[in-house]
C-alpha cells in the first residue's frame, strides 16, 4: 500500500511499567485492524508510546486516527483501573 498520509500518536506515561501495560494492550490489534486503506505500527521506549498510522487518503487517515486514540484510551482507562 501506498501511504502519502501519515501520522504519529505519541504518549508519555508516569512509568516504563505503565506504558509496557498500554502497549501490550493496544499490541494485539495492530494486526487485526489493519486494512486496504490504513496500516498502524506500535513502539515503546521506556514511559513513551508512540503510534505511527499510515492511509493512501485522508478519510482513511481521520479514521484509523480515531480508531487508535479510543483503543489507546480504553487501554488507558484499563490500566487506571475504577476510579
Amino acid at each position: 500500500m501506498t501511504a502519502p498520509h501519515r501520522t504519529h500518536l505519541t504518549a508519555e506515561y508516569d512509568n516504563a511499567d505503565r506504558a509496557r501495560a498500554i502497549e501490550r494492550s493496544i499490541r494485539p490489534e495492530i494486526d487485526d485492524i489493519e486494512g486496504d486503506r490504513t496500516t498502524a505500527r506500535l513502539s515503546r521506549d521506556g514511559q513513551r508510546v508512540e503510534l505511527t498510522v499510515e492511509a493512501s487518503d485522508l478519510v482513511a487517515l481521520r479514521a484509523g486516527i480515531n480508531t487508535w486514540l479510543t483503543l489507546r484510551g480504553v487501554a488507558e482507562d484499563a490500566v487506571a483501573g475504577p476510579q
